[in-house]
This record gives C-alpha cells, sequence and structure tokens, in this order.
C-alpha cells in the first residue's frame, strides 16, 4: 500500500456496508424527529438521503480503537450532514425568518400594552392584516425553531455560524451547543414559567407535541381542528414563548 492512499480490502467493505444496513433504522429515526420541527416543504427523503451520506462518511473515518461507540460517532455525523443540507437549501429564509420576528414582536407590544395574551385578532390588527393573511403566515412560519440559530451568532460571524458550526459535525454538549448554554444560564426555569403563562390550549398543544409526542393528525383530533390548523396554532405558540423569554434569548 503507498502512503497516503486508502485500500479497501473485501473484508473492510463487507463491515461497511454491515454498518450501513445496521443504522438505517437510526437515519430515519433521527429524520423524523428533525422533520417534526421543519416545515412541510422539506421532504423526508431528502434528509434521510443526507443522513445516509453521512453515515457513509462515518463508516469511512470511523476507527474503534479511539474508544468511541460507532452509533455515538455516527450520529454526529448524520446530524451534521442533514444540518448542510437543509442550510443548502435554505430551509429558513432569512425573509421567513424576519416575518416570523414581526410576529413575536406584535406579541410581545400587545401582550405588554393587554396584560394577559392577546387573541390572533388582535395579533393580526397589530400586524396590519387581515386575519386569513395572518392565519396563512404562520401556517409559513411553521418549523421557526423557538432558538434561531443568530441567537448564538458570535460577534463579526456570518448570519448561521452555530448552523455551520454544527454541520462540521459540532458535538452536542459542546461549548457553542445551544441547549449547554440555555441549562447553563438557567433558561430552564424560565422556559417552565413562560410556557406556566400561556393560553391553556397552547399549553395543551405544547404539551402534547413535545412531551407526549404526538403528531399533528393526532393533536388535531383531541383540539377537534385539522392539521394545518395545529400548524398554524404551534407556530403562534412558538412565537409567544419566543415574545415572553426576549431577553433570555
Amino acid at each position: 500500500m503507498r502512503k497516503g492512499k486508502t485500500v479497501y480490502t473485501a473484508q473492510g467493505n463487507i463491515e461497511k456496508s454491515h454498518l450501513l444496513k445496521q443504522h438505517q433504522p437510526m437515519v430515519r429515526r433521527m429524520a423524523l424527529q428533525m422533520l417534526a420541527k421543519l416545515p412541510a416543504s422539506v421532504e423526508l427523503d431528502d434528509l434521510i438521503q443526507a443522513g445516509m451520506i453521512g453515515l457513509l462518511d462515518a463508516s469511512t473515518r470511523y476507527q474503534d480503537n479511539r474508544g468511541a461507540q460507532f452509533e455515538t460517532f455516527a450520529s454526529q455525523r448524520i446530524r451534521g450532514a442533514m444540518l448542510d443540507e437543509l442550510r443548502a437549501n435554505d430551509w429558513g429564509s432569512r425573509n421567513l425568518r424576519q416575518q416570523a420576528r414581526k410576529v413575536e414582536q406584535a406579541i410581545q407590544s400587545l401582550e405588554h400594552r393587554l396584560g394577559r395574551p392577546a387573541t390572533e385578532g388582535e395579533i393580526a390588527k397589530e400586524l396590519k392584516m387581515d386575519l386569513d393573511d395572518y392565519q396563512s403566515l404562520l401556517q409559513e412560519i411553521q418549523g421557526c425553531q423557538l432558538l434561531y440559530v443568530e441567537d448564538f451568532a458570535q460577534e463579526g460571524e456570518s448570519d448561521n455560524p452555530w448552523l455551520d458550526r454544527q454541520a462540521r459535525g459540532g458535538r452536542p454538549g459542546a461549548d457553542d451547543d445551544p441547549l449547554a448554554q440555555l441549562l447553563e444560564a438557567g433558561f430552564r426555569h424560565e422556559l417552565v414559567d413562560a410556557i406556566a403563562a400561556l393560553p391553556e390550549r397552547d399549553q395543551l398543544l405544547l404539551n402534547l407535541y413535545y412531551e407526549e409526542e404526538l403528531n399533528l393528525r393526532e393533536i388535531g383530533a383531541i383540539l377537534e381542528v385539522t392539521q394545518s390548523r395545529v400548524c398554524q396554532l404551534h407556530a403562534q405558540a412558538i412565537s409567544r414563548l419566543r415574545a415572553n423569554l426576549k431577553d433570555s434569548l
């Protein structure tokens, strides 16, 4: 074998093929988990395809003598590949994020003045929009996360610095991981208080979605609304949370 050139034996190819087949379900599971937080325009097959590329990369780079379990190593590569795919296709355009922030700002301003949760009609009026147009906007911004990647920007960085780092294989729990930052800052307690301040229906929806992990159809059946209406209500609930947590974020 010449130095600097990788040679794969038949046994090595068999082992790689086994790893790919064995961990295909993990790729699909991770894709479904990510898809649940994204707009309807994102296709499951695209995430799975990107995840399989990440899995292939992991099977090529993995060295078991480093002590890390393959599944742990692969999950980082798979997640990074999926995030890279999302970033490349600009799933959350700058304009869409701006629209989401306008909703958030309108809610914050209204509820500060009213001293209570604002109704959809009041929010639409604050935005100078018809109610139907406002509800359509909620449908579009469904999938904009509670935490925008810009919330973790460091001075001098580009628009999506944290997403860039994650796409390169950033580790959960690392210093630049949002969840780790927020938990260290006591954010969890503020989040619990903010959820408790939401209207009862919003609290129920978030509990069913994030705690019970029900899908939109199941939540719609419980709330007696359509799936598209669940999307609208979820987007509005997240906007309320961001408005209530603005200082923390």
